[in-house]
């Protein structure tokens, strides 16, 4: 199976066909570096992180270009509130993203470029668009005319006499048309400026990804992507200034991740319902987000929450108690026993297991169909080594097989990075330290149960009793006294 992939631009899975036999060109939008990221990002990071991921294992040499908008309204906003350079902010929040990134084990794009780096591909671009008669400049700004570009709306599907019937009012009378957007500001005092053609001023956002993208990838390359949120305005306006400017189609495939929600609604800062990335990395591992991420398919919604983490961690721990049975197997040398019904089983999926994983993947990148085979490789796995087959030496290619195979899966979803042993030592270390917090109120609730029975409030006790099984801890009572454990 060909990759196919859902284009935004046409709403259809569609046949990938890159420009150039492979070789492909992504761009995918970076932050605005004002402040720490949140688990949003995250997503749109692991995503796209998985995407190069696959691209390469499937062969092609790809060029990935990831920016930083480190020039904007919040980020002087964020300098001015503290009194300093706006350059600091954006270094500081750079690095803080670098770091997020490194964590949860991103691999580094080809290039990541700022956004002030490019002031003369900017300016370049927007003379460009003035004499091509798709912009206009009103006291220092620059404008571009949305009612010149005939496909303006193409991404998003929308509607422009409608939009416009919406407008507000109090919109900037100086434009032409109410939906025109800048391409440069000009200059106010308190911010940072750069000469240009129009007096001094700081481009706008849509134009700086324009000309990054342009810098590394051309004037027209295979993919562009970021989350849903940025279909419009900034990836539709960022069409209309690129084919004004150089009269060729600028994308031939638009990709979006879906958003993470809270309470059914977009985690977003301007909604104050996040957590950032270094508040979660402080409760769970890097892998078990990136699992959280990548068991939904990248396109549909994600609900964020401490319980569907735990979920998380809890599917990618079988995963790694399977890899540990693997790593035992393999440890010791085979012997010759009677195979189980299993083994036969184990053979045929450890030989599917890679071709039906990139069969899915094909597939517009399903994640979550992939995950989905591995378990079931997993079970089968499971089934044998209980039977006994899994040390017989007929089984060893079957799990010699298996094995590359998680290896190769791991590395195309960023996951299984970390030695079977340590994961489940790490995982059994986190549930001994959460035992010692709440243990003294088990024992206390232990006592008062003891009590309840003396005095044959037997309802009592069978509350104790049940509420402590809603916490996975399971009463054991002996001859000899009342004992617990965690189940």
């Amino acid at each position: 199976m060909s990759l196919r992939l859902y284009n935004t631009l046409s709403a259809e899975k569609e046949l990938f066909v890159p420009r150039v036999p492979g070789k492909i060109g992504m761009y995918v939008c970076g932050v605005t570096v004002y402040d720490f990221c949140h688990v949003g990002h995250a997503r749109a990071g692991i995503v796209f992180d998985m995407i190069y991921r696959y691209l390469r294992f499937s062969g092609y040499d790809v060029t990935y270009v990831r920016n930083y908008t480190d020039i904007d309204d919040k980020i002087i906003n964020r300098a001015n509130n503290e009194g300093c350079d706006y350059r600091t902010i954006a270094d500081r929040y750079i690095a803080t993203f670098d770091d997020d990134m490194d964590r949860l084990g991103m691999l580094r794009p080809t290039v990541e470029p700022k956004a002030t780096d490019h002031i003369d591909d900017i300016i370049e671009i927007i003379s460009r668009l003035i004499e091509n008669g798709h912009a206009y400049t009103v006291e220092g700004d620059v404008y571009f005319s949305v009612e010149t570009f005939a496909d303006y709306l193409k991404l998003s599907k929308r509607n422009l006499d409608d939009m416009l019937a919406g407008a507000r009012v109090d919109l900037d009378e100086r434009k032409r048309n109410p939906m025109d957007f800048a391409l440069w500001k000009a200059t106010k005092p308190g911010e940072p400026w750069w000469e240009s053609p129009w007096g001094k001023g700081r481009p706008g956002w849509h134009i700086e990804c324009s000309a990054m993208s342009m810098r590394f990838l051309g004037p027209s390359f295979d993919i562009h992507g970021g989350g849903k949120d940025l279909v419009f305005p900034h990836h539709e306006n960022e069409i209309a200034q690129s084919e004004g400017a150089n009269g060729c189609q600028f994308v031939k495939y638009w990709l979006h991740n879906g958003f993470v929600n809270i309470n059914s609604e977009k985690m977003s800062k301007s909604l104050g319902n996040f957590f950032t990335i270094r508040e979660v990395l402080e409760i769970f591992d890097p892998e078990t987000i990136r699992f959280f991420v990548l068991q939904a398919h990248y396109r549909s919604p994600l609900d964020y929450s401490d319980q569907n983490l735990k979920e998380a961690q809890a599917g990618l721990t079988r995963i790694y108690e399977a890899l540990a049975l693997l790593d035992d197997a393999l440890s010791v040398d085979p012997v010759s026993t009677d195979t189980a019904p299993s083994a036969a089983e184990l053979a045929e999926k450890a030989a599917g297991l890679l071709p039906r994983f990139k069969e899915a993947m094909d597939d517009d990148f399903n994640t979550a169909q992939g995950l989905g085979i591995l378990f079931d490789s997993v079970r089968t796995l499971n089934r044998t080594m209980a039977e006994g087959a899994g040390k017989s030496s007929a089984s060893r290619p079957a799990l010699e097989q298996l094995k590359e195979s998680c290896v190769e899966i791991g590395n195309v979803l960023g996951l299984f990075q970390t030695k079977s042993a340590d994961w489940l030592a790490a995982r059994e270390a986190e549930k001994k330290e959460r035992l010692e917090i709440v243990s003294d109120e088990i024992e206390k609730l232990i006592t008062e149960r003891a009590e309840a029975r003396k005095n044959k409030n037997f309802k009592r006790s069978d509350e104790i009793r049940d509420y402590l099984l809603t916490k996975n801890i399971q009463i054991i009572d002996t001859a000899e006294g009342t004992s617990w454990k965690a189940k």
